[in-house]
């Protein structure tokens, strides 16, 4: 160890971890520690700059909450999450998009045609569809966890020192018999990811906007089965083509209609809705684990 130098450090910090030799712990450690080690001699990083990427990384824990996860938004500007969900997505499922910082996992249940957004205003939408396999069977008791912003692009988990409940807008529902589901709720807007961290200081930096596309969140589980997060989109709305985050996939982009024919869907809403669309979500067998 007394001969250490810039080119032997890396297989030396490989060799001080007993990791059992070809595991999956292994591989992705070793393969971190190349990758960082390599990067950092190619860009001969000094001193100064090493302490700023460790500052940054340090602000980034600090203002994070159990609400507001930084690093998640970190991974989400980078498209370090975006990649990880296109890499994961199996086979004929419904594509994966970005969690976002604001998930909570226990939105209270709904029943089918609730309405999500009691005393908002906005344009009201019936959202439905359904939830089936690879094999087009229909998915009786999958779980459509849902969440997203309000008609003023804001989540209600961000105003809650103005009295906003964080469970506004965010429900579970069970499909039915025949896997559908429905709801209704009004169509978010656009917003800037949060802007006031480290994360932000990064955009401008970079001279990137903030802004991403009008979306609904997913959650979509059920037994037997590999869930999928992701977002549905809306066509021909502003940051389509841009999202802050990459989430956008060209099969998760819905179109909104007006609600002329919603009688003759024969599905009992809550509430009368001014428009809709309609998404189906696809999951695949949960594959082995490695």
């Amino acid at each position: 160890m007394r001969d250490i130098n810039q080119f032997t450090l890396t297989q030396a910090v490989k060799d001080s971890f007993e990791t059992e030799p070809g595991s999956r712990f292994e591989t992705i450690l070793h393969t971190v520690i190349d990758h960082i080690h390599d990067c950092t001699r190619e860009l001969n990083v000094t001193h100064e700059e090493w302490m700023g990427v460790l500052n940054f990384l340090y602000d980034c824990g600090q203002i994070s909450t159990p609400e507001r996860h930084e690093f998640i938004l970190l991974s989400d500007v980078l498209g370090f999450s975006a990649l990880v969900d296109m890499i994961n997505t199996r086979g004929g499922a419904t594509e994966g998009s970005n969690l976002g910082p604001f998930y909570l996992d226990d939105a209270p249940e709904k029943h089918l045609g609730a309405h999500l957004a009691d005393g908002r205003d906005g344009v009201t939408v019936l959202v439905h569809g359904k939830v089936t396999d690879s094999l087009h069977k229909p998915v009786p008791g999958a779980t459509v966890d849902t969440w997203q912003a309000d008609s003023t692009g804001t989540y209600p988990i961000q105003e809650q020192a103005q009295g906003q409940d964080k469970m506004d807008l965010r429900g579970k529902f069970t499909t039915d018999e025949n896997g559908r589901y429905w709801y209704t709720t009004v169509l978010p807007k656009p917003y800037t990811v949060p802007y006031d961290g480290p994360v932000g200081d990064l955009l401008r930096a970079g001279n990137r906007h903030a802004w991403r596309a009008a979306h609904l969140h997913y959650i979509i589980r059920a037994e037997g089965l590999a869930a999928i997060t992701t977002e549905v989109f809306f066509e021909n709305t502003e940051y389509i083509d841009n999202d802050a985050v990459f989430g956008v996939r060209k099969s998760l982009i819905a179109k909104v209609e007006p609600a002329k024919k919603i009688e003759d869907l024969n599905l009992p809403t809550d509430v009368k809705p001014d428009a809709m669309f309609t998404f189906d979500f696809v999951l695949a067998p949960e594959s082995k684990k490695r």
